[in-house]
């Protein structure tokens, strides 16, 4: 009993420690987008120029969520990196507040990116292991759905708009500065040492467990589909977070403050999506869940264009912004319910790595460049058709849900039909 309390009080240690990690690492990916239109005028930035600033955050991201999860899963390494990235990427983020122009600030975004790119795939390898069989689908989901919501999109906002007008938008990056080394310490102090003798033990539902199983992974189809659907989500995703500030100030014609009201009300519903999706799909599965919240998410950029009134359009957010709890499953909960526990980061930063070179690099650059070309308003329906074709692809996923998988077991197992048909 006291091994069970004490690793159930480690369980909500490690979630609260990775929870603030993730969220920050958003409040720093999104400063740009809220930042960006008080700095515009000032280094002579256009549509264009944020969407390669975006892009190349992503592309970032991709190449070392991807490598650095692999190298995590070969040699068991976990807590060093998390800690060392935390301190690079919020080192980067206060650097952005020191350029001079463009190149150097695409510069330190790209170098940001690198740092951002593993913690994602690191973080959810961790909370895999430590959480009990009944809470997984819920921590996965509070980690990296309402984390990045709480801090990156309600907070985020509102604090880094007062930062800009009352210090100015230099100060603002300069200040993010702090809470990065705060939580770097955290993860030093909490979280425990990497025990390398998990590295190969596996889930119950895994698929993938040959020796050989990296190459396994793609011959997967939950993973192949997971992969593409990232593409497509983050497509959405990318997109809509990195010109919705500037679309509602120059478009709408909002004020800032209305601006980040809007935004605050998007990260409302990123965090309650964020776990409310994963639990969802814990009773009615994976699959069909997926389907009918990337649906949903598609009429969010409809409701950015269409919404007569800043009120109606917050309402609106809180309904239709659904899609970052749809990210937990096809990025976490699916691929570490499909593969083996050794290769949970490498499957993780394959489906996040390919998913930002699509969807996170080159989107948001032909996003920019047709903004400039024919305004804003094609940004949002480029947003919509890339949560239609998530939606579409779901329709393809074996189910992985335990709790789904059961009821089907026992509605398909010959003793149970045997005892329906006795008196």
């Amino acid at each position: 009993m006291a091994h069970n309390n004490s690793n159930a009080s480690y369980e909500n240690v490690l979630l609260g420690v990775l929870f603030l990690t993730f969220g920050f690492v958003f409040f720093d990916r999104l400063a740009l987008s809220f930042l960006f239109p008080f700095m515009a005028e000032e280094l002579q930035l256009s549509n264009r120029h944020l969407g390669m600033l975006s892009s190349v955050l992503a592309l970032a991201w991709a190449v070392s969520g991807a490598l650095v999860g692999a190298w995590s899963d070969r040699t068991g390494v976990r807590k060093p990196l998390l800690v060392v990235a935390v301190i690079l990427f919020s080192l980067c983020s206060a650097l952005s507040g020191m350029v001079g122009g463009f190149l150097s600030l695409l510069l330190f975004r790209a170098v940001m990116g690198l740092a951002e790119g593993p913690i994602l795939p690191l973080s959810q390898s961790l909370m895999v292991e430590a959480s009990s069989s009944h809470r997984r689908g819920l921590n996965m989901g509070l980690l990296q759905g309402s984390a990045a919501g709480l801090l990156g999109a309600v907070i985020g906002p509102p604090v880094m708009i007062a930062l800009a007008e009352a210090f100015g938008w230099r100060h603002a990056f300069i200040i993010s500065l702090v809470p990065g080394l705060v939580i770097a310490w955290l993860i030093w102090r909490y979280v425990r040492p990497d025990d390398k003798s998990q590295k190969s033990s596996a889930l119950p539902l895994a698929e993938v467990t040959d020796k050989n199983s990296r190459l396994a992974l793609l011959k997967s189809r939950n993973i192949v589909l997971c992969t593409l659907i990232s593409c497509v989500f983050l497509t959405w995703f990318i997109v809509l977070i990195s010109f919705t500030p500037t679309f509602l100030v120059t478009q709408r014609g909002y004020s800032p403050a209305s601006m980040g009201g809007i935004m605050s009300c998007l990260g409302v519903a990123w965090v309650f999506w964020g776990f409310a999706v994963a639990a969802i799909s814990d009773r009615i599965g994976r699959r069909p869940t997926l389907v009918l919240f990337s649906l949903v998410a598609a009429c969010c950029p409809l409701a950015l264009l269409y919404a007569p009134t800043p009120t109606s359009l917050g309402a609106l957010m809180l309904l239709t912004y659904t899609g970052l709890g749809c990210f937990t499953l096809f990025m976490a909960t699916i691929p570490a319910e499909t593969v083996s526990r050794s290769v949970i980061a490498t499957a993780l930063g394959m489906i996040m790595g390919i998913g930002e070179l699509i969807g996170g690099f080159v989107s948001p650059t032909i996003a920019g460049f047709a903004a400039d070309r024919y305004g804003l308003s094609i940004v949002m329906w480029m947003s919509c058709g890339g949560a239609l074709l998530a939606a579409f692809l779901s329709l393809f996923l074996k189910e992985t849900a335990p709790a789904v998988l059961a009821r089907k077991a026992g509605r398909d197992s010959p003793t149970a039909t045997q005892l329906q048909g006795n008196p």
